[in-house]
């Protein structure tokens, strides 16, 4: 699986690249591009916000980083923008996206993204709770997260992923104990 990463701060991402994401990406089950978009920007300033049209507080993504970003690296797949208005990720979305063979997250960050953008990119939302946090890059983190862990070959056995907490849709794991 290729997973796709569009951000304006990549440095975030550096934890994934550990336990079982990073030997997932080092045996080559999986593959991580993460790019900053601000390296796309045509703006003197490198700058990527601006203010809503109509106004209003806070500034939003623009639509050009972001799609000349997707064009110039020619992602592909099913696009999803990280908004706490979207469908609210859970194991069976988890189980759906684990099967796709390219994932493009964008990671929004300000007030949001244009919604130029997202129609251009044909984007789905997803949410991983009624919250909001500064930016898509912890709730990507946390989706990617469910996601690899799902990838034949990523655990260490098969089964680790098949009896779950809400594999079953409603059950949660009994209490655990190591030997005494």
């Amino acid at each position: 699986m290729k997973i796709n990463i569009m951000t304006l701060f990549p440095e975030m991402f550096e934890p994934i690249r550990a336990s079982m994401i990073g030997r997932a990406a080092d045996n080559g089950i999986i593959e991580l591009n993460i790019v900053n978009i601000r390296d796309y920007t045509e703006d003197k300033h490198c700058r990527v916000d601006d203010t809503p049209f109509g106004g209003g507080a806070g500034m939003l993504m623009q639509v050009q980083p972001i799609v000349s970003c997707y064009r110039q690296n020619e992602f592909a797949g099913r696009t999803i923008y990280m908004s706490p208005r979207g469908r609210k990720l859970s194991q069976e979305i988890a189980e759906e996206l684990a099967g796709e063979g390219e994932l493009t997250i964008l990671c929004g960050h300000y007030e949001g993204v244009d919604e130029r953008a997202l129609t251009e990119l044909s984007a789905e939302e997803i949410s991983i709770g009624d919250y909001v946090l500064t930016g898509g890059e912890l709730a990507a983190m946390m989706m990617i997260d469910s996601i690899v862990r799902l990838i034949p070959g990523v655990l260490g056995g098969e089964k680790s992923a098949e009896i779950e907490s809400f594999s079953d849709g409603e059950t949660l794991e009994f209490p655990q104990y190591t030997r005494p």
